[in-house]
């Protein structure tokens, strides 16, 4: 015996059969969720917690999957999520359609390091094929911009305020926009984005400062701060417990009284420190003891304490304050500006709104929804823009949407192929005919016939140029530039490039050596990998 007797080993053919079909069944479940008229996937976890969405990302995260090469597939995702934002539901059903072509290629016996080649080369050569039919764009062109966001929340549950929200997310990437070493510098992470169920989608508002999911400390402080000094301290302002177990022996009331009054004094000091830097508002990162709450209170100082990391820092970029650790350090420079410091009752919640910053460098959107369901709908559509409008940015380029790159680069990369030759040339051609999947799935999702769709593509592509893309609500080939659907150029070259890089790592396998044990003790007992609770296995 070489292996336990508890393993478990699939070889040759089975392991790649295997595979490939654990991987097409990934990029089979998230295809229907494609282009605007895509549909919805409900998820429902183990404890009963329901998620409905169409993004692909959501969706692949959500489920448990227990098949090592179906992990792959949700890595696809992952990482085109992480890149650029949009586009997850592209990558993964074109690495599924490229290992279902590939399929048909071993069936002919065709090598699996062929194949990999064929796809390595046709995968370079779809890059600079998209890269020739890009169109530059620049970061004062708001119109184009706005369309980049529009195109990415176009069939998600945000699409009835699709204008609005787009507007939303333009001015909030310019505002973050910083120029360094001759390029624009925009990270994400300093829009940030706060949720509270009630109202409805359209009031959905940009705070040009921050918001802060907090209450001001003690309700004797005023609700509404004008002209605001604000002063970020990340030290408490309490009496600090020393470091090691110490005892007090008290002998006298006297000296009780005398123990408590310098405690007093103490905080008071603090609270004086905070008044003399000119500061009227203050933001601690630690806990603010309920005395120096009342001392505060009666400076008329707006205070709120255990303030996240995060947000200190979102803050100190959007009202220009610095981050002290000492109370001794607080001085007049070290305080940001704001309009107006206010406590907002949202819902059953009260916010902090720190508005009307000077030249904030950090800013905020809060969500609004009818649900909860909505605004997390939202939130995921809110993301995907801030990915592609910063991408688009960085780049400088967009390409047409509507499944017209995947046309053009497929057309290129048949003429392509007649000129490599030998075996290769059979996987350039596979590799073309898979890119074609995404105009037929978003022709099947909108209850069009996908071969027309295609003849019709393919003809527009040869007799009018590369911008031609299908309109799902009419059935159409239009010039998917003039009609204002565009995407970053980045969106595709990663999809193209991160599906390609799947489907040859797992066509690479051949073979599979599993601990035979592992999916029945992780699943709770059920062999074929279920979910805990009992629920459907998903693989």
């Amino acid at each position: 015996m070489i292996l336990s007797d508890k393993a478990q080993r699939t070889y040759g053919r089975d392991a790649q059969r295997t595979n490939i079909l654990a991987a097409r069944i990934i990029a089979e479940i998230v295809k229907s969720t494609l282009g605007p008229k895509g549909m919805d996937k409900m998820l429902v976890d183990s404890v009963g917690d329901v998620v409905v969405t169409n993004d692909g990302v959501t969706i692949l995260k959500e489920m448990e999957v227990e098949h090592p090469a179906a992990k792959m597939m949700v890595e696809v995702a992952k990482t085109q999520e992480d890149e650029v934002g949009d586009g997850t539901t592209t990558s993964v059903v074109i690495a599924g359609e490229l290992l279902k072509r590939a399929e048909e290629l071993l069936d002919q016996d065709v090598h699996p390091t062929v194949i990999a080649k064929g796809y390595r080369i046709a995968s370079e050569k779809a890059e600079e094929v998209l890269e020739g039919m890009a169109t530059e764009i620049d970061i004062s062109d708001d119109e184009l911009l706005k369309k980049v966001a529009t195109t990415a929340m176009t069939g998600k549950g945000a699409e009835k305020a699709k204008e609005y929200l787009a507007e939303l997310v333009v001015k909030a990437v310019k505002a973050v926009a910083e120029q360094g070493d001759g390029e624009v510098v925009i990270d994400p992470d300093h829009i940030k984005i706060e949720k509270k169920v009630g109202g409805s989608i359209e009031d959905t508002q940009l705070v040009q400062g921050v918001v802060i999911d907090k209450e001001r400390v003690h309700p004797g402080m005023p609700r509404r701060v004008e002209e605001a000094k604000i002063a970020l301290v990340n030290a408490p302002i309490e009496i600090e417990k020393t470091e090691f177990d110490a005892e007090i022996r008290i002998t006298d009331p006297n000296q009780l009284q005398a123990f408590i009054d310098e405690e007093e004094r103490m905080l008071k000091e603090m609270v004086e420190k905070v008044k003399a830097s000119g500061a009227n508002v203050l933001f601690c990162q630690k806990g603010i003891d309920d005395l120096a709450q009342h001392f505060l209170a009666k400076e008329g100082i707006f205070a709120v304490r255990r303030v996240k990391k995060s947000d200190m820092e979102k803050l100190a970029r959007a009202t220009g304050a610095r981050i002290v650790t000492s109370l001794d350090d607080l001085s007049d420079a070290d305080l940001g500006y704001a309009g107006i410091v206010e406590e907002v009752k949202i819902g059953d919640d009260e916010l902090v709104f720190v508005r009307r910053c000077r030249n904030p460098k950090s800013v905020t959107i809060l969500i609004r929804g009818g649900t909860e369901h909505i605004v997390d709908e939202v939130e995921r559509a809110l993301e995907d823009c801030l990915g592609v409008v910063p991408a688009a940015i960085r780049d400088g380029k967009i390409v047409a949407g509507g499944g017209a790159p995947e046309v053009e680069v497929s057309l290129r990369l048949r003429d392509f192929a007649k000129s490599v030759g030998g075996r290769e040339q059979l996987a350039i051609e596979a590799f073309a005919d898979a890119l074609e999947v995404v105009p037929r799935a978003l022709a099947e999702n909108a209850g069009l016939d996908p071969i027309d769709v295609l003849v019709e593509l393919r003809s527009k592509h040869e007799k009018e140029g590369p911008n031609f893309g299908l309109n799902v609500h009419t059935g159409e080939a239009v010039d998917m530039l003039s009609a204002g659907v565009v995407e970053p150029l980045r969106v595709k070259t990663q999809a193209i490039a991160s599906a390609s890089e799947v489907a040859v790592m797992i066509l690479r396998i051949d073979d599979v050596i599993a601990a035979k044990g592992l999916g029945k003790e992780e699943a709770g007992g059920d062999e074929m990998g279920g979910m805990p609770g009992g629920g459907m296995p998903m693989m």
